[in-house]
């Protein structure tokens, strides 16, 4: 006998005196959480995603569509950039105030090239008010997960208020699970037994979301 026969052995015993009447196990456990933690107007979940990105040391920005070129232009030459990955699916005019030299997200392109690169761009698929996230899901507008973590400076744009939500529950639900989901709550930070803090480790140091939208 073998490890596995033992394992599935030990199993056939636990089931063997369960009934095939018994309560289904999706329905075995009380799953009535909280969507939601207290009741906020659109303008105060916006309020409090700004507030807790910052809290992760994001730097937060604000601006209409008609301004959002302008800024994504002054947050490039303020970094100093003169290149940045650009995904398939972003929306160009969104780069049309800045002649910085723009590079495809490419299957090919090696971690090497995209550690060259300035800055990213990108969409995301949904923001979590109540925790300060912003989730990517690999879609045309924000690219392969690798250009958001290579690169040293990245520049998110979240559409308020149609991509916020108030809770994790509540995004996980605009989520399809079968995509390639990036998590991101600040800039890539990680501290020691001494709690020294670094950043930059195992994603982008600088984190620029560009809230755009009126409220």
């Amino acid at each position: 006998m073998n490890s596995r026969d033992v394992i599935l052995g030990r199993v056939r015993r636990a089931l063997a005196d369960t009934g095939h009447d018994d309560t289904p196990y999706d329905q075995a456990v009380e799953r009535s959480y909280l969507r939601e933690h207290g009741e906020r107007s659109v303008a105060e979940t916006v309020e409090l995603l700004a507030e807790n990105l910052a809290d992760y040391r994001a730097l937060v920005h604000r601006c209409d569509a008609d301004g959002l070129p302008g800024v994504i232009a002054g947050l490039l030459a303020e970094h100093g950039s003169a290149s940045v990955v650009v995904p398939p699916g972003l929306d160009e005019a969104w780069l049309a105030d800045t002649d910085v030299t723009r590079v495809a997200d490419r299957a090919e392109t090696t971690p090497h090239e995209l550690d060259r690169v300035d800055s990213v761009v990108t969409a995301c698929a949904v923001a979590i008010a109540e925790t300060g996230t912003l989730v990517l899901d690999g879609g045309p507008d924000q690219g392969r997960r690798r250009i958001t973590l290579v690169p040293d400076h990245h520049i998110c744009v979240v559409r308020v208020p149609d991509q916020v939500v108030s809770s994790v529950p509540q995004g996980l639900a605009r989520l399809a699970p079968e995509r390639p989901l990036t998590w991101i709550s600040g800039p890539s930070a990680t501290s020691d037994i001494e709690l020294d803090r670094v950043e930059g480790v195992h994603g982008p140091r600088t984190l620029e979301v560009i809230l755009v939208g009126a409220v």
